[in-house]
């Protein structure tokens, strides 16, 4: 069993938030790969399935962010699953929209939903970096954080959770690092800045 598990807020008017990028990689994974309708456990919304040759339990912790730790501690407690087959999706301030990495174990980087991860199971978890960009300031992150993907972020966020979906086996696989270069290919037209050295006019 791996579990992989989003992190966000549970309320509708959180949905579009960019802090909850974690769990529309979770939606998007149990779309791709046509997993049945979630079922309320572990203080969560959860569904299993199948991504290649790995059994999955998705994960949609419903106890708010700051308490994430909550919901993922009583389902690693439950399957008696250790760090390596436990894999977090996360919104990243401090890297550009669309960039992904992976990492497992670390710090927390001020991100209350890995605080709480840490407090009940520990910290040696994969963990998926997923980026939505830092404003700038730091009196801006709240507001960012909190706010919504605009209509200009669609495409690039489309084609992130597209590229995670078409490369999700290898990550299920173990596979981290293949993982995240195939993911960074496939962003590679949204990461790059335009051209301004082609000599035509703009």
């Amino acid at each position: 069993m791996l579990l992989i598990a989003g992190l966000g807020n549970p309320e509708a008017k959180y949905a579009k938030n960019r802090h909850n990028i974690g769990f529309m990689a979770v939606d998007a994974l149990a779309r791709h790969f046509v997993f049945p309708p979630y079922r309320e456990k572990f203080h969560a919304l959860v569904s299993d399935g199948m991504i290649g040759q790995e059994k999955v339990l998705l994960v949609k912790p419903q106890t708010f962010m700051n308490r994430s730790g909550v919901s993922l501690g009583e389902a690693a407690s439950f399957y008696k699953l250790s760090g390596s087959r436990i894999i977090v999706f996360y919104d990243e301030l401090d890297l550009p929209p669309g960039k992904l990495r992976m990492r497992q174990g670390g710090g927390l980087a001020g991100h209350n939903g890995l605080r709480s991860i840490k407090a009940h199971m520990g910290a040696d978890f994969r963990r998926v970096r997923l980026g939505i960009g830092h404003p700038g300031t730091k009196d801006r992150v709240t507001g960012h954080v909190l706010g919504d993907f605009s209509q200009d972020d669609a495409g690039w966020v489309t084609a992130f959770m597209d590229a995670i979906c078409a490369h999700a086996e290898l990550l299920a696989g173990g596979e981290d690092a293949t993982f995240q270069n195939r993911v960074h290919e496939a962003m590679q037209p949204f990461l790059q800045p335009p051209d301004t050295d082609s000599g035509e006019d703009s």
